[in-house]
Order: C-alpha cells, then structure tokens, then sequence
C-alpha cells in the first residue's frame, strides 16, 4: 500500500495515496496509543478473492476520506462517492512547520473541473488531525461529505451537539432479507434521537450503539442552531476513549450516521463488518443529482452543494481526534475557546484538550 505517514509529538496519520483514504491515525495520551478509526477487515486481501465490479474506495476503505460527490456520482461519471474517495492523490507539499507538521495532497483527476488539494496540519500535544479540502476552478456545483468511521468491539454510547431532527430516507440500504437487515424504519423522522421510530415497531435510542444489534442503517441528522461547533463524541466501551470528530455547521450543516454492524451477508461485508459507525458530515443530500435539484434538505432551508467557478476557490474544515475516557458515557457537552478544547460530562466535570479553537471558522459567512 502506498502510504505516507506524517506526525507531531503524541499524534501521526498515514494517507492512503491510492484512494486518499486515512490508512491509520494514533493518538499517545496516558500511557497507551489511542486508534481511533476503522480499517476494513478486507484491505490487503488479494484483489482476485473480492468481487470484481468492487469501486477501488470500497477495496481500501479505511478511516476517513473525501467524498465529492457523496454517494451515487450520477452528474459527471465517476464510482460510489466520486473520485476523490477512488482515485489516486501525489504530495505536493510535506514537512514540518513551528510546533508540528502540514502535508498537502492533491487529487490528480479534476471533479467537475476542479482541482481538490487535501490539507493535513498535526500539532504538538494536540489529539487531533485538523483537516481542509480545498476545491479551485471549476464549473457547476458538487455535494461534499467527509466519512470518518470507527469501530467498537463492545458498542459504545454517543453523543451530539444539538441536532434540530433526524431522519431516515425512503428506503433502507439492505431492503432485501436475503441479503442484510436493518432495524430503523424507512422514511421516519424524529427530533427527540432517543426515540427514533423502530420498523418492527416501537423506538429506539441512537445515542445507544448495542453491539448484539446486528444491523445496517443510515440516517441523516440536521445540526440546530446553537452558535458552536458541530460535533459528534463516540464513548467506546471496549476501547476505553472517546472519539470526538468536528465541523463547523455553516459549512458541514448535516452529519449522516452510517451504522454497519454485521447487516451486510455478500462479499466482501460477509457478515464481518462489525462494531462500526460512520460519522459523515456533509453538504449533501444522498447523491450529486439529487443534491443538486429539489430535495428534502432544501425544504429544510439547508444547503447541499457548493457552487464552483473559474478563478474561485471554496474550502472546508473538519477535525478528528481521541482522548482516554473511563466510564463509558460521552460528554454533555463541548465547547470550544482559542487554545482548547472543553469536555464536559453530564455530571458537571470538566477536561480540558489542547486544540486550535480558531481552525473551524465557527461564525464565517460561507458561499451556498
């Protein structure tokens, strides 16, 4: 696999460069290495042993990547969430910088005619990966998500920052018993996540991840208005940490929680893709055409595109990181301040996690 590996003190990430994939990401605190993202069972098996017509994102998918667009590419011809999750990235740029590390990459195919640079900064004593794409040029516009995705081999309990509903779209992705299963119910909506509508009946809670789930489903949460940033915290019971994954919501003003925990039975799932949530934030609806006309998140008054054009660049940032956490509960809430970041449980203790408070440009007018 063709990787690069950059790091600061207590943090290093390594780029798939044939997909753009995060291949590994480690965070040292406490005494131990946190790994916070998921790497499918599969990556590194031999090609000939999964199927054939399997999109080169879904062989080698790992940790995190950069859809655009998101889901079906069905405006300009590319695999399942586009080229930039398919297709190979150089360096441009790689070293350190005062207090820790930027390494740029670039998409070596154009999207929509537009050039995508991928930023990674990494900083001294600082847990998290502050990440940035930036799209130069081009014409039309394009649906973007990112798709951390961590695994839990003793589920976990989640945690948001306020979400104003949360819905499930038309139909599930494993409608076909034979092949998967799932247990939300196709369309439904909520704006209370502990009581989200069941298809057998009944709710549920989405805050609880139970591993004995066993289940595909998919479902879209819209970030409330509240003046902070987006933010989703992952308590992973087995692992002992809390993963903490960050937007800004002016830019990223969804996030689509992808629970895959053995609902997939054909190849290369095979029931073996367990114990994983993906946390997709995103200016999307589910796919580039659709992102693009009428849909139910424009109803909503949200954006699910970014216009592109000659001589213009748009760009938007992301954060990723880990912390040791006892307990198993995620925080009540966190707030970000210029050289850190608070986590506070619902018990009313505090800690405190060093972070740039000025990289998500939380209150900057963003371009529909």
């Amino acid at each position: 696999m063709d990787t690069v590996t950059i790091g600061a003190k207590g943090i290093s990430v390594s780029l798939d460069l044939a997909v753009g994939h995060i291949a590994g990401m480690e965070v040292e605190a406490d005494g131990r290495v946190l790994k916070p993202l998921h790497r499918a069972p599969w990556v590194g098996s031999p090609r000939e042993s999964l199927p054939e017509n399997l999109p080169e994102g879904t062989v080698r998918l790992s940790g995190d990547f950069l859809c655009a667009p998101f889901s079906a590419s069905d405006v300009e011809a590319a695999p399942l969430h586009g080229w930039s999750a398919n297709s190979a990235w150089d360096v441009v740029e790689n070293g350190a910088i005062a207090g820790g590390w930027r390494a740029v990459f670039r998409l070596r195919r154009k999207v929509m005619g537009a050039t995508i640079d991928k930023v990674f900064t990494l900083r001294d004593g600082h847990p998290f990966l502050y990440q940035e794409h930036v799209f130069s040029g081009g014409s039309g516009a394009i649906s973007v998500a990112h798709h951390p995705m961590t695994v839990m081999q003793g589920g976990g309990r989640l945690a948001f920052s306020p979400k104003r509903v949360a819905v499930t779209p038309a139909t599930p992705l494993e409608p076909d018993p034979a092949r998967g299963r799932f247990m939300l119910a196709y369309p439904a909506r909520a704006s209370d996540l502990t009581r989200f509508p069941l298809a057998a009946g009944g709710a549920t809670d989405l805050t609880d991840y139970r591993a004995e789930d066993r289940r595909e489903d998919f479902i879209t949460l819209v970030e409330a208005d509240h003046g902070g940033p987006g933010w989703t915290a992952i308590a992973r019971r087995a692992e002992q940490d809390l993963v903490l994954v960050l937007k800004n919501p002016a830019e990223l003003p969804i996030t689509m929680l992808w629970f895959s925990n053995g609902g997939r039975d054909y190849a290369p799932w095979s029931g073996r893709h367990i114990g994983v949530l993906g946390i997709e934030d995103g200016r999307t609806a589910i796919g580039h055409a659709a992102s693009l006309g009428d849909n139910w998140l424009k109803h909503e008054g949200v954006a699910t595109a970014f216009a592109l054009a000659e001589g213009r660049s748009v760009s938007f940032r992301h954060v990723i990181g880990a912390a040791p956490l006892a307990g198993g509960e995620p925080p009540s809430s966190v707030e970000s301040a210029p050289d850190r970041l608070r986590v506070v449980t619902a018990g009313g203790a505090a800690r405190e996690l060093s972070f740039d408070g000025g990289f998500l440009r939380i209150g900057r007018s963003v371009p529909a």
